[in-house]
């Protein structure tokens, strides 16, 4: 590889030489808005029968009025229903609206349960029976969601230090990046690359966009990923990529023209300027298609089943979720056999979703 004669002084960097992608301006904001929405949304709810299932009261003359379950993406299930009950004299109303990851096909049986300490806390029993699913799929939703945006805000203001840090001279250090992706939209080259080949300072991906025909300086390959040479400017914690004119950094152009000498000679003995181009795709067979087509739903049954038996053979606690969930959709026999395992553990407690008789309390 080629090595680069920069003056042996503190230099600048073209602080727009570091970017983010544009999606990340609007995508961040909207993501984190959506974590919050989800938390507000489904929170109290979720807090609510918390701690009705505390003390859990059924209510057999209750009333569960326009009870209604809608299933989204095929996983996501959201119900809600008005409950108007009479408890100790006094007459309550209220509405509920829970939502549980399940792979259930039909209608869903439910009663009405209220806390035995609190009764104008209500809901519904199906709310109790996936209380732990709900509270799984919010926790990850949320830390996903969240986790998500926090990140990108992190990165944004990453960004933000190093594009100002640019701005001060410091002493360059060239290193080799590897070139992850790339893209061509007009006269705009964006690139993400990675300083993987270099082996002094932890390993981080950085974006950036070229214009007006500016290349990266390409000094070689790794597989089938071009590798190109950028610079640590300071202590900055991201590498800057370099054009292959080395407009990015502040020199003259006697000193442009000596540091890119060896680079030029290299380019008139290899016939020329090297740039991006997009390599072929690689195709893969039929017979890899199909092994992918069926591995990929066979281990997804395989582990399905194996969480089943962890879950009534081995499970701390009935109301592990999605274990109710795997158990209640089994085949009747293959049902009953796992409720009877779990009621071997379990018996003197309420049972589980699945396992239940017609108060949704008793075993079945």
């Amino acid at each position: 590889m080629s090595e680069l004669l920069l003056p042996q002084r503190a230099l600048k960097l073209a602080p727009d030489a570091v970017s983010a992608p544009r999606a990340y301006y609007w995508s961040t904001p909207i993501i984190l808005v959506l974590a919050v929405f989800l938390l507000v949304w489904e929170g109290p709810g979720v807090l609510r029968d918390f701690t009705i299932s505390q003390n859990p009261v059924v209510v057999e003359d209750g009333d569960v009025q326009n009870g209604r379950c809608t299933t989204r993406k095929a996983v996501f299930t959201d119900c809600e229903a008005r409950l108007v009950y009479r408890y100790d004299g006094r007459d309550y109303a209220t509405d509920v609206e829970i939502m549980f990851v399940d792979f259930h096909v039909g209608d869903y049986e439910t009663g009405l349960v209220i806390s035995g300490d609190h009764p104008e806390l209500a809901t519904i029993t199906l709310g109790l029976d996936k209380l732990w699913n709900r509270i799984i799929t919010l926790a990850l939703l949320t830390l996903i969601l969240g986790g998500l945006s926090v990140g990108m805000i992190f990165l944004l203001l990453r960004i933000w230090r190093v594009r100002r840090a640019l701005r001060r001279p410091a002493m360059l250090v060239p290193v080799p990046v590897e070139i992850q992706a790339f893209d061509r939209k007009g006269k705009t080259l964006s690139i993400t690359y990675v300083d993987t080949l270099a082996d002094d300072r932890t390993k981080r991906s950085a974006y950036t966009r070229m214009h007006d025909g500016e290349e990266p300086l390409i000094v070689g390959t790794r597989g089938d990923k071009p590798v190109a040479l950028a610079v640590r400017h300071g202590k900055t914690a991201l590498p800057v990529l370099l054009d292959d004119r080395l407009m990015r950094i502040e020199l003259t152009d006697a000193e442009r023209a000596q540091a890119l000498l060896p680079f030029r000679q290299t380019e008139e003995a290899h016939g020329g300027r090297t740039v991006l181009v997009d390599a072929p795709r690689k195709t893969r067979s039929i017979w890899w298609r199909l092994q992918v087509a069926l591995g990929v739903p066979l281990l997804i049954v395989v582990g399905v089943i194996g969480f089943w038996f962890w879950y009534v053979l081995a499970s701390d606690t009935q109301f592990q979720s999605p274990g109710m969930d795997i158990n209640n959709m089994m085949p009747g026999p293959v049902n009953r056999w796992g409720c009877d395992q779990l009621q071997k553990r379990f018996g003197d407690q309420r049972a589980p979703f699945g396992c239940t008789a017609s108060d949704y309390t008793s075993w079945k």
